[in-house]
């Protein structure tokens, strides 16, 4: 028994004293790193967090996010090796997931040329102009009765969803003439999946300890929702109905604007005629709209977390190797 205690005694000094080195060693390399209040064992500094945790980063992002993105861009444009990452981003290799590089490069070249060019985007006009019919005419059967109240966050999200499934598969999943209700059943909850167990906001990418206490329970979930899906086709659904949303929000809380904009239409496109993606560019104040929506209430409350690939500096501060950057 005394035996065993001094064995647990000396592994203790042992446990101890290259955590002291390991902290002294980085504290000497890296002596004039950014300000920080006292941190738990273990837990860090995640108990000052307050929520929405969103709002808490924006509001750390304010002072430093010129000199990140810009000073430091390309220090900074590596992403963090998160396990979401590594299931759902096929191991680090999605443009979302992957660090910068030849690879990234490439991925970006792809996407611009064969799915965000003028071309490729004009030959999907028809299938966004039908969606778009759907949602009028749903609006109108809600309103013949007279005003009627209605929840345009589902009927937006429906919108963007049927737009991409449509493009990619051919099929719609929400609303109307939906073939395959079991199929399209499958679909809305691997969605909520990707949104309940992905991403950075989840503890234990963070903290990796909680992994080992979890005993790797989040990277099974992952491993399975990975068979089932594509983690990247959410940002996207997310990205339009969101920008969509807060516009509609901003013109029916200014009326002034949203009458500007009906003249505009009236004049421009006519009443007698359903706007065209094409007549965009005669419609100068709807474009200022558009601009103004995305700068107010970008598509996502955070930017996709960074990860330095070296030391640089930020703010007249030290930033070690791999720090990771949400903001």
């Amino acid at each position: 028994m005394l035996l065993y205690s001094s064995l647990s005694s000396l592994l203790l000094f042992l446990l101890l004293a290259v955590a002291f080195k390991f902290l002294l060693q980085t504290r000497t390399k890296h002596k004039n790193l950014p300000p920080s209040p006292p941190s738990l064992p273990i837990l860090g500094h995640l108990h000052l967090i307050k929520k929405p945790l969103h709002r808490t980063f924006h509001h750390f992002s304010q002072k430093y996010v010129e000199e990140c993105f810009t000073k430091n861009d390309i220090v900074l444009a590596n992403h963090p090796r998160l396990l979401s990452c590594k299931h759902l981003g096929y191991n680090h290799t999605t443009m979302t997931a992957a660090s910068y590089g030849d690879h990234w490069r490439n991925l970006r070249r792809i996407s611009a040329l064969e799915i965000f060019s003028t071309n490729r985007l004009n030959m999907f006009l028809g299938i966004r102009r039908d969606e778009v019919k759907h949602l009028l005419r749903k609006l109108s059967r809600n309103s013949c009765q007279g005003f009627a109240k209605v929840e345009l966050k589902s009927m937006l999200l429906e919108l963007t969803f049927n737009i991409i499934m449509r493009m990619v598969a051919g099929k719609r999943y929400y609303g109307e003439d939906v073939k395959d209700e079991e199929e399209a059943r499958q679909f809305k909850g691997i969605m909520k999946e990707i949104v309940e167990g992905g991403g950075a906001s989840n503890a234990q990418e963070l903290v990796p300890l909680l992994r080992w206490i979890d005993h790797g329970r989040l990277e099974k979930r992952l491993k399975k929702l990975a068979n089932k899906t594509d983690a990247f086709l959410q940002g996207l659904i997310d990205e339009k109905r969101m920008t969509l949303e807060w516009a509609m929000s901003n013109l029916l809380n200014h009326s002034e604007v949203l009458k500007k904009a009906r003249v505009e239409l009236d004049n421009q496109i006519g009443q007698e005629k359903l706007l065209n993606e094409l007549d965009v560019s005669k419609l100068h104040y709807l474009q200022n709209i558009i601009s103004e929506t995305l700068r107010l209430h970008p598509a996502v409350p955070l930017l996709l977390p960074h990860m330095s690939s070296e030391d640089c500096t930020i703010g007249g501060y030290n930033v070690p190797r791999e720090t990771n950057v949400i903001g």
